[in-house]
Parts: structure tokens; C-alpha cells; sequence
């Protein structure tokens, strides 16, 4: 990948010359070796017979658990910054609650959050990747939105609330992270027609490129470029709902019409082709062929845990929330004035 360092070893011939360059003494290819991600290294040597041998070496990390809190002032992602909150996991945190949460709407200014994730260390102690987030809780208008990550038993994994209900819908409210809803459903003065007429969708402004998923599992329909629309998606879901997508930068590889896609996955990225006065996502729902307003239409529930996969997730999750607790007191007891966790807390005050 672009900004990935390699590097390379040579060894001189100092009784062949190099074509063209005369008394220059011949170079020859030793080794190579690179770090495709941060737990990988690939080394290449040479062999006596000049072929070459790779090998592949593991790096050892420890695994713990990071619990980082806040209030929001302004949004999760921001609040969650300032907070000491890595990108990733905040990108998670609003995948978890865009299936019930209107992040554009609903929230507001001392609304709070909680996450708990796991986190990769080096032999020094060093955090060098972050993990999953296997609790969070988000607190909206005053009411607290909880969830678990648990595997039911069947290999995918997924959040689930106290009742063991999961936190996935038929479809996503907003398929799109961390954008600013810019126009709703209904009529309104078309910005470059000049006159009213309906919108039958809603506008996400975001960065040219920003990441477009999914709402919900079906087929792709026609992934093309379609008239004032620019490039366009249609997703045919179950139950007569359809999801369109309009004015994509560009797609995902893969994405054409008849390619099956699950729900969250990336389809395409947020540009201003077609009619349009910038970067946006024009995202409609279709009930029966006819649009209806994305964000107040009622979508069915997803999975509800029972019998023995209710009793293990209880489990579960009663055995994380005791891990959270002795957290939060190690915290507490932790940070006292003048200590090096107090310095920490001066830098990121929520999370150590």
C-alpha cells in the first residue's frame, strides 16, 4: 500500500562489473523484508543456489481491555476525540446505533456515551492496534441504549440489548458515517431547477469518498450511471422494499447489478455526480416501487436470542458487566493528584 516501507538488502560482486558501468562492482538482490500490517513481517532471503525462500514471522501482543467515557457536546465523534476514543471505534459505535439512533437529529448537547473495547500491547506495554468493542452504551434524550457484542453460537457475531434483542434492523436509518442530514423527505426548491418539487429522499452531506453501505441484505438491481442521479444504486431487499443511492463519486469493486450484498457493506463512496451542488449522499427507500421517508418509516426488528443462546448471552454479558466495574474502580482509585495515571487523566481525561 501507498506510504508502506520495504526494505532491501544488496551485496556487491566485486569481480563482475555492472552493463554500462565500468569499474562499478555488480549488485545483486540478498533480501527483502516488510510489514504488511502491524502483527505480520515478511522476509525474502537468497539462497546459496540464487533462489530465493520466504518465511513469515508473527509479532506477540497481549490483549487488555480499555473502558473510555464522556458527555457530548457537540457529537460522538468529536466528544469522543477529545475523549481518547480511537476513529475506528468511534466509526463502530455509530454503525452500532445508526439501525435506531438518528445521529442527526436526536442527539444533543449532554447526551453521554460509554465503550468498552479491547486493545493490542507490545512487549513494551505499548498500545499498537485496537481491538472490538464488546460493550457500549449511549445515552440519548435521557434514555440509556445498551449493548453486548456476543456470537449466538452460529459464527457471526452481532450487539445485543439486555433482552438479548439484536441491535440490527431491516434496514439502516443512515447508511453513511458521521455525515450531517442536509435536506429531509418532502417538498422543497429544487437548488439547481429553481422550483418545488418533491424530494423523495434524504440528503447526508460528507467528504467526497466518504464510505456509503448497505442498508439492509438484498441485490443489487443496477449499479450505473442513471440520468440526474449520476452514479446510482439500487438495492431489492425482502418484504417489497428497495434502497437507492444517488450521486456515488464511484463503487465498490464487486458491485454491479445481480451481486448479492450484506447488510453494512461498503457499495460506494459519497461524490457530487448527476444534478448536484457537492459532495452528498441522496438516499431514498422504496415500499411496492413508491418512495417513502427514510427516516420516519417503521422497519421489522432483527434477530431475538432464546432458549439456551438467551441463557449464554446472559451469562455473557453479566460476566463483562462485573469486568467493567472492577475497571471503572481501578480507575477511580487509580487517579489521585500527582500521579502518573493523574497525568494521563490531565491529557485524556476519560480514558487511560
Amino acid at each position: 500500500r501507498a506510504g508502506q516501507e520495504i526494505a532491501l538488502t544488496f551485496m556487491e560482486q566485486p569481480d563482475a562489473l555492472a552493463e554500462g558501468e565500468s569499474g562499478t562492482p555488480a549488485k545483486y538482490l540478498a533480501s527483502l523484508s516488510l510489514e504488511p500490517d502491524l502483527e505480520r513481517v515478511i522476509e525474502v532471503t537468497r539462497n546459496s543456489d540464487g533462489s530465493f525462500e520466504g518465511r513469515e514471522t508473527l509479532h506477540e501482543f497481549t490483549e487488555g481491555f480499555v473502558r473510555a467515557a464522556g458527555q457530548i457536546d457537540n457529537s460522538l465523534f468529536l466528544d469522543g476525540e477529545r475523549a481518547g476514543v480511537p476513529v475506528q471505534i468511534i466509526a463502530e459505535m455509530i454503525r452500532m446505533y445508526s439501525y435506531s439512533v438518528d445521529f442527526q437529529r436526536e442527539i444533543q448537547p449532554g447526551d453521554k456515551f460509554e465503550v468498552f473495547f479491547s486493545r493490542k500491547f507490545d512487549q513494551t506495554n505499548r498500545p499498537v492496534k485496537e481491538g472490538d468493542v464488546h460493550y457500549a452504551s449511549l445515552t440519548v434524550g435521557g434514555k440509556v441504549h445498551k449493548l453486548w457484542r456476543f456470537d449466538p453460537g452460529n459464527g457471526e457475531w452481532d450487539y445485543f440489548d439486555e433482552n438479548g434483542q439484536s441491535m440490527k434492523k431491516f434496514l439502516m436509518k443512515t447508511p453513511i458515517d458521521g455525515a450531517r442530514l442536509s435536506s429531509g423527505y418532502g417538498m422543497r426548491k429544487h437548488p439547481i431547477l429553481g422550483y418545488s418539487r418533491l424530494h423523495a429522499g434524504v440528503d447526508f452531506a460528507a467528504p467526497r469518498g466518504t464510505p456509503i453501505y448497505a442498508a439492509g441484505d438484498g441485490t443489487v438491481q443496477r449499479a450505473n450511471y442513471f440520468g440526474s442521479y449520476g452514479n446510482y444504486v439500487m438495492i431489492r431487499h425482502a418484504n417489497g422494499y428497495s434502497t437507492a443511492y444517488a450521486h456515488l463519486n464511484g463503487f465498490a469493486r464487486g458491485i454491479k447489478a445481480g451481486t448479492r450484498v450484506r447488510q453494512g457493506q461498503v457499495i460506494g463512496y459519497v461524490g457530487t455526480t448527476g444534478s448536484s451542488t457537492g459532495p452528498h449522499l441522496h438516499y431514498e427507500v422504496l415500499k411496492g416501487g413508491t418512495q417513502v421517508n427514510p427516516i420516519n418509516v417503521k422497519f421489522p426488528a432483527g434477530e431475538k436470542l432464546e432458549g439456551k443462546a438467551l441463557a449464554r448471552f446472559q451469562q455473557a454479558r453479566q460476566g463483562m458487566e462485573r469486568q467493567i466495574a472492577d475497571l471503572r474502580r481501578e480507575m477511580q482509585v487509580a487517579v489521585r493528584p500527582g500521579s502518573a495515571k493523574a497525568a494521563c487523566r490531565e491529557e485524556q481525561p476519560d480514558i487511560c
